[in-house]
């Protein structure tokens, strides 16, 4: 099967579309398909692509305004030729909004068929950064998915959320984790040591540094006694974050294994941003074996077994945020037994089976075109 991803973020950028599109050309690409990528060009670097699983066409991109790590691509032809020189079978929509609205384009003009996967509240960030747009977010998300054979959701509140707004042939799609990369035998004592240096409990927040992630609600965490706040991550809320949050550490931006050992030498994690539509780093933090508090909206209510892997909690409520850490801190018998929990929960959620259960949808979406087509 050749296919051809058009995605919105690709590595060296990190977050979770980036991550998602690597993975799926790596798995595709290990089945014996051949996958291209097409994705904005990188600032800054002379081979971005040196790691990557299959071939990646650069278009040419700007920086975000306002948050210079995100690049928005800009109209190229590259797009519709590429898809065309690659003789695809048919094109993944990674995210789409700005490119994926070319690549659909491109698509519907050569009769390929296009599975689009949502994986951004691109209308709850309307709304945290511009404080309207809601409607021009979902208008834009519902042309472009309601033009696709098929939209993929990473979890039940999103698969709610596109029917919801008008979105027709939506089917759950959920997201790998690398048991084999995040595992609880990494915890690393010299590592806390150097984080936590007078033996203090470590609560972890693993992400971007964005006003969506709200992680100024760990502020209340804080003031805990015995308790050291952990930040890993960057973004354009870095400054104001090293302000709200006195006596936590930054640790900037880690990735691979380094992660992992970070992960796995919490004593808690909290994340608190309440627009996610999957949340991968909870799981990486369950694939760990650490307790997870997390916000009781969006992808985290798929994820997260209330009482048994973690604990989720009101949403932009710091009180409430506060009160679910303080809970597992004092309590280091239920922290073990979330932590256990939660990794038995993953063990199957490998990159190898969500794979291989995208490929099923690829075959049945290329089934029913020749379906009609016959």
């Amino acid at each position: 099967m050749r296919v051809v991803i058009v995605t919105e973020s690709f590595p060296p950028d990190v977050n979770g579309v980036a991550h998602c599109a690597l993975q799926t050309a790596r798995h595709l690409a290990v089945r014996g398909h051949d996958p291209l990528v097409i994705a904005p060009a990188v600032a800054g670097a002379d081979s971005p692509d040196n790691d990557a699983p299959c071939p990646v066409v650069r278009v040419p991109s700007l920086p975000l305004p306002g948050y210079p790590q995100v690049r928005v691509a800009l109209p190229s032809r590259r797009v519709a030729a590429a898809i065309t020189a690659h003789r695809a079978d048919l094109v993944h929509l990674a995210s789409p909004f700005i490119l994926g609205v070319r690549g659909m384009a491109a698509a519907s003009k050569l009769g390929l068929p296009a599975v689009a996967v949502y994986q951004t509240d691109l209308a709850g960030y309307a709304r945290t950064y511009v404080g309207a747009g809601e409607g021009a977010a979902w208008r834009r998300i519902r042309a472009v998915h309601s033009a696709a054979d098929r939209t993929l959701a990473p979890s039940t509140a999103a698969l709610r959320d596109l029917e919801g707004h008008g979105v027709d042939r939506v089917r759950l799609w959920p997201r790998g984790v690398d048991t084999a990369r995040f595992r609880p035998e990494l915890r690393d004592e010299e590592l806390r040591r150097s984080l936590a240096p007078n033996g203090e409990l470590i609560v972890g927040y693993v992400g971007r540094l964005a006003p969506e992630k709200q992680v100024e609600l760990l502020s209340g965490v804080c003031g805990m006694p015995g308790v050291r706040v952990v930040v890993v991550g960057d973004g354009p809320s870095e400054s104001s974050l090293r302000g709200a949050l006195p006596g936590a550490v930054f640790l900037g931006r880690r990735t691979g294994d380094e992660l992992a050992r970070i992960f796995a030498s919490l004593d808690v994690f909290a994340h608190t941003g309440p627009f996610e539509t999957f949340c991968q780093t909870v799981q990486e933090a369950m694939a760990s074996g650490v307790p997870v508090v997390a916000p009781a909206a969006g992808g985290p209510l798929d994820l997260v077994d209330h009482g048994r892997t973690g604990l989720l909690v009101k949403p932009e409520d710091v009180n409430a945020v506060t009160t679910a850490v303080a809970t597992l801190v004092a309590d280091p018998g239920l922290r073990a037994s979330y932590g256990n929990a939660g990794r038995a929960a993953v063990e199957g959620r490998t990159w190898a089976v969500i794979g291989d259960l995208l490929i099923d949808h690829y075959a049945e979406v290329l089934g029913a075109r020749t379906a009609v087509a016959a």
